[in-house]
């Protein structure tokens, strides 16, 4: 069994290259098409530079040369792994995404675990107690969740935990100065995560929880189900051993497609929070038309987008053995 998941996740990746291929070729195109380059914003930073000087730096970096020369260059680069140079760091593109990559995975991981499963549980409490108080009042929550801007959140929370009640810090990822080794510092990051993990995981808790009400209800009126009552069983135990395992497969997947639109909204709720990771670096990047920088990131996300769906996929056949390993015979 183990062996044949090895090979479905091997596959899967496999298939996943053309995507990923697509993703860089898009990317890069779709980045040039945006006005102005790196030398006219170093010549504004500067308040000004002659037309040599900006000359000067296009050739450095490369930008002086026909689309499609830099193209092939930036393609042969990705096949080696090798992402390129900020300018605006003066580092290997590699380098910065790795030294940011950790703050972003405990911001996503925390909120991935926080909205599936808090999502999952409103859903089905709602779909178990339908067309009650409890119900409608879960349902009312998941569409104001789902209805109100990340940065709003982030910040109206700022305004009460941080600078009203002072529970936690306004932004960072750790105390500045304090110098935590050991349990101390793994406690300090965690102090500082609440706030924006929660931001991050609102809009998303709210969609799996009605994903889950949905999934839940069309369940609950399948015929193995009223075959189970029909049994004796109480409605605890389907709910545990019947209900529960089908209804949540779709709340999997939807997951894994939002890892992606997950990391989108950590760019926003990093720069409310200034959170040191790659959605904060996106941003920099982007205004200062670090290009190299900025495509490396969209790389790296592809990858982790479809790293994320075949991992989800293998979760499918654990939940749901009926699932089979077969890529010819699965879902797709």
């Amino acid at each position: 069994m183990w062996f044949a998941r090895g090979r479905y996740i091997l596959e899967r990746l496999v298939r996943g290259l053309p995507i990923i291929l697509a993703i860089v070729v898009v990317n890069f195109f779709l980045i040039r098409l945006a006005p102005g380059d790196a030398a006219q914003v170093i010549a504004g930073e500067a308040g000004a530079a002659s037309e040599e000087y900006m000359a000067q730096i296009r050739r450095q970096f490369g930008l002086d040369q026909p689309l499609y020369i830099q193209f092939l260059s930036y393609m042969k680069n990705i096949v080696t792994f090798d992402l390129g140079f900020s300018f605006r760091h003066g580092r290997e593109v590699s380098s910065l995404i790795f030294d940011r990559l950790g703050a972003t995975a405990i911001l996503m991981g925390a909120a991935m675990v926080i909205s599936v499963t808090l999502g999952t549980l409103l859903g089905a409490i709602a779909a178990m107690r339908d067309r009650t108080i409890v119900s409608h009042v879960i349902v009312i929550f998941a569409v104001v969740s789902y209805a109100t801007p990340l940065f709003w959140v982030g910040l109206m929370l700022i305004i009460v935990f941080s600078i009203q009640l002072g529970w936690f810090p306004t932004s960072g990822i750790i105390t500045v100065g304090a110098d935590y080794t050991g349990l101390r510092a793994v406690v300090d990051v965690l102090h500082h995560l609440v706030l924006p993990a929660v931001a991050l995981s609102c809009f998303y808790m709210a969609l799996y929880a009605r994903l889950m009400r949905s999934s839940m209800l069309e369940t609950l009126g399948q015929d193995y189900i009223r075959t189970a009552r029909a049994k004796g069983l109480s409605d605890r135990t389907i709910m545990a051993t019947h209900a529960l395992r089908n209804a949540v497969l779709p709340v999997l997947t939807m997951a894994g497609v939002q890892v992606s639109g997950m990391l989108g909204g950590s760019v926003i709720v990093e720069s409310v929070f200034g959170w040191p990771g790659l959605g904060l670096l996106a941003f920099e990047s982007l205004f200062a038309r670090d290009i190299n920088l900025l495509l490396g990131i969209f790389f790296l996300s592809s990858i982790l987008v479809v790293v994320t769906n075949a991992v989800v996929d293998v979760i499918y056949t654990i939940i749901d053995p009926r699932i089979a390993l077969n890529t010819g015979r699965t879902h797709g």
